[in-house]
């Protein structure tokens, strides 16, 4: 009778091996940071990328931008730039490759907390939030209602804690504040009490614009301080799909490059409706216009940074509907990522925009894949990555803790595999061979644990019946008491009480004191 072979034991779980090759106050590597360079990913072949900016330099010298405010078209004729029988702006490529070469190829994103600068540069790859959604996942009824100041706040805070989002921008719209200036100072204020990572925010007009950098400075302690450090940056959409400006975008991005604010040139063009439907036709007139917002900004004020936000939108073609999560929106936004690279700008782009409306099945493998498609194409600012549902109508709290999940594991994924001699090391892996047989435990072993493998929080990987005696969770329910978890112990203090008297002196707040801790 053969006997049953032994079943082998592991030395200790994960905790155990951790600590014992840790010290105490040894830093934990991360196996997934953030601002690894993509590019892994190049959906367009190098005749194709040339083919698509060559048919935008075309498209602008020939059709060129409608509906120009005066004032652009005043300083594009001092330029040397042609106006049309049409009254168009046509752009040549010479004159849009001197802009192209003068503006900035780097940007340093500014945080509250220097801890949380960083630059942007190459293709080095970060991921953070965006959108304007006016329904919020409620957290204890898991149904939709109205979003409000106290659910952005606490987005914001939110954040705050998860380590692969690197900054905050806006990601819904507070529907109880209904005066809009009252609207804008309020979402700034809520945002920039939330986080100390770098922000981004939109304006309506650009007195409020003033008015929100009047509060920053506020925030850091002395008048024109936010100049030096300016941690929020403008949103700005300066075009009317298809090739015309939108003049409301002027009067705020001459007061965001008045008080040195980043400027993010959004672009969000819709195939088969305000853009053709063919890809290589999308791609060419969107960035025309991405490229027309650039020649926008840099009229105003030449050498400016400017981040270039082409964010190709897709639409279902048999409804009209918004189409955030499908196929074509992760291969469009990489190939826009890929099309910026290739002209040396700062590129922007957006993913993990699930047409679901919770975080189910749909919902994983659409952000999965706009995601992991837009990181390896090498976007440098990746937006709309977190919390996002219901084609960018809904925001989740336990979408916000799910995704920060992913965004790690794409991370881990751009990161790629590190060959050396220490990763390839021949004589570790014959001592174990001749020794124990396996590798748990082993120096080489610990020593990658921590450095190589990204561990997700919310991901179960128990067995089925241990998974069953814990009570059979599923990803939504534990991220839901992660996400209450995290809400109920991080309130920032960063704003000291006496500042935040003076504001409130100076602004209405809406936001209570009370809500804030």
């Amino acid at each position: 009778m053969t006997e049953t072979p032994k079943r082998r034991t592991r030395a200790g779980g994960r905790a155990a091996r951790v600590a014992s090759r840790q010290n105490p106050g040894d830093e934990v590597p991360n196996p997934a940071p953030s601002g690894l360079p993509g590019g892994q990913y190049r959906p367009l072949t190098d005749t194709q990328c040339a083919q698509i900016v060559d048919a935008a330099f075309t498209l602008l010298s020939t059709v060129g931008i409608g509906d120009v405010p005066e004032q652009i078209k005043k300083l594009a004729k001092e330029r040397g730039c042609e106006i049309d029988t049409e009254g168009r702006v046509l752009y040549s490529r010479g004159f849009l490759e001197d802009i192209i070469d003068s503006t900035p190829k780097s940007l340093t994103l500014f945080g509250q907390d220097p801890r949380h600068d960083f630059e942007v540069k190459k293709q080095d790859v970060r991921f953070g939030t965006g959108g304007a959604a006016v329904q919020t996942l409620d957290l204890d009824t898991s149904t939709y209602r109205p979003s409000t100041l106290r659910d952005l706040y606490d987005f914001a805070r939110l954040a705050d804690q998860l380590d692969n989002i690197c900054w905050f921008t806006r990601c819904c719209v507070a529907t109880d504040v209904p005066d809009i200036f009252d609207l804008d100072v309020n979402t700034a204020y809520a945002i920039a009490s939330g986080t100390t990572k770098p922000i981004g925010n939109s304006f309506s007009f650009g007195s409020h614009v003033d008015a929100c950098i009047e509060l920053f400075d506020m925030i850091l302690g002395e008048p024109e301080a936010f100049q030096k450090r300016p941690f929020c940056k403008a949103h700005i959409s300066p075009i009317i799909s298809p090739m015309r400006y939108g003049e409301d975008a002027v009067d705020v991005a001459e007061a965001a490059l008045r008080h040195n604010m980043p400027v993010n040139t959004i672009i969000a063009a819709q195939s088969g409706a305000t853009a053709p439907a063919p890809l290589a036709g999308m791609l060419a007139q969107s960035l025309a216009e991405t490229l027309a917002a650039l020649v926008l900004i840099d009229l105003l004020k030449p050498g400016h940074p400017v981040i270039f936000s082409n964010w190709p939108f897709v639409v279902d073609l048999r409804t009209g509907a918004f189409a955030g999560g499908s196929a074509e929106m992760a291969i469009l936004n990489a190939c826009s990522a890929q099309l910026t690279n290739s002209l040396g700008l700062i590129s922007g782009v957006a993913a993990s925009m699930t047409d679901s409306k919770l975080p189910d099945a749909q919902a994983g493998y659409e952000k999965g894949l706009t995601t992991l498609a837009a990181g390896l194409a090498g976007g440098n600012l990746i937006y709309e990555s977190a919390g996002m549902f219901g084609s960018l109508l809904g925001v989740s709290f336990e979408g916000f803790v799910i995704d920060n999940d992913i965004l790690g594991s794409v991370q881990r994924i751009v990161r790629g595999v590190e060959v050396n001699g220490d990763t390839l090391n021949l004589e570790a892996i014959e001592h174990s061979i001749r020794t124990e047989g396996h590798f748990l435990g082993g120096d080489q072993t610990l020593a990658a644990m921590q450095r190589d493998y990204f561990y997700p929080s919310l991901s179960d990987r128990e067995s089925p019946d241990a998974w069953a005696e814990a009570g059979k969770t599923d990803m939504q329910t534990r991220a839901r008491e992660q996400a209450r978890r995290l809400l109920s112990q991080h309130f920032p203090s960063h704003i000291d009480r006496a500042t935040d008297d003076l504001i409130r002196s100076r602004y209405q707040i809406h936001l209570s004191p009370q809500h804030m801790q």
